[in-house]
């Protein structure tokens, strides 16, 4: 396929990306007005992300499975069909155990689309851009969370947090028709060597266990699981901080947000991707040094976000310290993202991302936003309760990444001649 197509599919997958992080993220901004309205704990609202999360994990196994056997694109399409009218239902929720299945409902639909969508970009681009590529899709991410918060609060503080739910929602249909109508490649169509393959029958349930004996992509996967608790309890919790500690209004606290978001991410996304591809051609382990890097200084300058005096406001310190923490923290993004699809077989990448799904987010963030909440709750502090969490995990994220420096390049070229030497049958593989 040519060059252009292949890029009108990234900006396709950058758009329902984008929008995967807005349903995700809305509750967040309108976390306030649900509480008041409902009369909910910190730990009864932190719940509703719970949910989500764990719905997304196990979702993920069966969709992953579907995503590595079958039409991605078809699965791509019915999750954000589900996804979208799941956020609408959100909106009419007439109590709190309503608006929690619609949360959940949200992750069913999310966790068909990760695992197809990055095999599906893997296949339009070569291993030697997959960095960069992966980075401006997770730039999706960025934006659908500003826009979630600065948008989210705004439209809660003015219409009520109903109408943000749907609002955020309204895309959905287009963009799934647009998923719908991609062309779909052959697996394999940008490896150097080796067939390309329409469909497989390697995903079995065996797969899993024998992924995680893989240094590398096991290294990536646990890093990130501890790092999901970091990302999604700040992301869940921030508005609502600035909200508390600083008295910002609902719709100040969501712009803020939003902005320290899009501009921290949009440069860590973007800088992680370029600076791994750059340092991969002659450190093959560069991607997995990015990521420890990034987590290492985010240690430090989160710890100073938390500490920022009141009296000042959040502007002379905790805006600039935040701001260093995110770009610091999404550096990880793209390169984790290309380094996991570089050492697994192409006919197995949706069941790679399955399984960082189901265990980042099982034993990562499903339950980082109820336990923060927790604490905050007991301890009558947001802010001890982000700070007791975030820094000493960010360490151990650091630490576990550097468990597969040394694998990265055996590790690849293992997937590679295992590749080369596959036998696919004629009537589902064109041979090179």
């Amino acid at each position: 396929m040519s060059r252009g197509y292949a890029r009108y599919v990234l900006a396709v997958m950058v758009g329902i990306n984008f929008l995967n992080y807005l349903d995700r993220y809305v509750g967040a901004a309108l976390v306030t007005p649900i509480q008041d309205e409902f009369h909910l704990s910190d730990a009864q609202v932190g719940l509703l992300a719970t949910a989500f999360l764990l719905v997304y994990a196990f979702a993920a196994l069966p969709f992953g499975y579907w995503g590595d056997r079958g039409v991605r694109r078809t699965v791509i399409g019915v999750g954000v069909t589900i996804w979208s009218l799941a956020t609408l239902f959100s909106g009419i929720a007439a109590n709190y155990v309503q608006l929690f299945l619609g949360r959940a409902v949200v992750g069913i639909g999310e966790a068909s689309y990760y695992p197809a969508g990055t095999s599906i970009v893997s296949d339009y681009f070569p291993k030697e851009q997959r960095g960069r590529v992966m980075s401006i899709w997770g730039a999706g991410s960025v934006l659908g969370i500003a826009i979630a918060y600065a948008g989210g609060g705004f439209v809660g503080e003015h219409f009520g947090w109903r109408s943000a739910f749907f609002i955020a929602a309204a895309p959905g249909l287009l963009l799934a028709l647009l998923a719908f109508t991609m062309r779909e490649p052959l697996r394999g169509s940008m490896e150097k060597i080796g067939p390309a393959v329409q469909r497989t029958t390697d995903a079995t349930a065996r797969t899993f266990i024998n992924l995680m004996r893989i240094p590398t992509l096991r290294a990536a996967i646990l890093a990130q699981s501890v790092l999901y608790f970091v990302l999604a309890s700040n992301a869940y919790w921030l508005p609502t901080l600035l909200h508390r500690r600083f008295s910002m209004s609902l719709s100040g606290a969501g712009l803020l947000a939003g902005g320290v978001l899009v501009l921290g991410g949009l440069i860590g996304t973007l800088a992680g991707g370029w600076i791994a591809d750059r340092r991969a051609k002659t450190r093959p382990a560069a991607h997995l040094e990015v990521g420890i890097a990034g987590f290492l200084i985010g240690a430090v300058f989160i710890i100073i976000a938390l500490v920022a005096p009141l009296n000042i406001g959040p502007v002379p310190v905790f805006v600039p310290a935040f701001l260093i923490t995110v770009i610091a923290l999404y550096l990880h993004a793209g390169p984790f993202t290309a380094v996991s699809q570089n050492v697994v077989s192409p006919a197995l990448r949706a069941s790679c991302v399955t399984l960082l799904l189901f265990v980042s987010h099982v034993f990562g963030d499903s339950h980082s936003t109820f336990d923060v909440g927790w604490i905050s709750d007991h301890i009558h502090s947001l802010q001890l309760a982000l700070l007791i969490t975030s820094p000493t995990l960010l360490v151990v994220a650091a630490i576990i990444a550097a468990t597969g420096l040394r694998a990265v390049k055996h590790d690849t070229e293992t997937m590679e001649a295992e590749w080369a030497t596959r036998t696919a049958e004629p009537a589902t593989a064109v041979s090179r």
